[in-house]
């Protein structure tokens, strides 16, 4: 591939999967500034490689290899910081809006107990139900991003949903 047909194929890749990966940031560190950082990070990144993914792809997406860009960037800036802990200038909570009606109030805590019992959850299984719910990957995208096989994201999956169940029911008991 010559400059301006690599350019141009990671222009399409970028337009392509720019909404995945910003999705899977924001699930990931739960704000819209980090979540911008890490998605031009990823395609910084990304954009560095690209040739030599294309090539190694054999025809196949490379929207799980974005994604594993996305999850060792998150992890990486999860780790710097935790070696410099920051307090959060912008404690805003993630669902504010108030509703009138009992059903919608009840199922923003439902949605709200859900959310807090994702973070609670061990890292390679929040990842997974990310990747799952909230971007729609299949077992094996996901099972390629996290480098894993299919079987072993299959029970990933199945064993972060139970604790999941078990995390939500536990808070919505107290």
């Amino acid at each position: 591939m010559d400059k301006a047909e690599l350019d141009a194929a990671f222009s399409d890749l970028y337009r392509a999967h720019l909404r995945d990966v910003y999705s899977y940031a924001y699930y990931r560190v739960g704000n819209h500034h980090d979540a911008e950082d890490l998605t031009e990070q990823t395609f910084l990144q990304a954009y560095r490689h690209f040739e030599r993914a294309v090539a190694e792809s054999d025809g196949r997406p490379l929207r799980p290899w974005l994604i594993r860009i996305a999850h060792n960037l998150a992890a990486n800036l999860y780790r710097d910081r935790s070696r410099r802990p920051q307090t959060n200038i912008d404690d805003s909570e993630t669902l504010r809006t108030t509703h009138t009606t009992e059903d919608l109030v009840e199922g923003r805590d439902e949605l709200a107990r859900i959310l807090d019992g994702v973070k609670d959850l061990p890292d390679d299984r929040r990842e997974a139900l990310i990747m799952r719910f909230a971007l729609g990957m299949d077992n094996r995208e996901i099972a390629r991003a996290l480098g894993r096989t299919d079987g072993a994201t299959k029970v990933l999956l199945h064993r972060a949903i139970k604790q999941l169940e078990e995390i939500v029911a536990t808070k919505q008991a107290t």
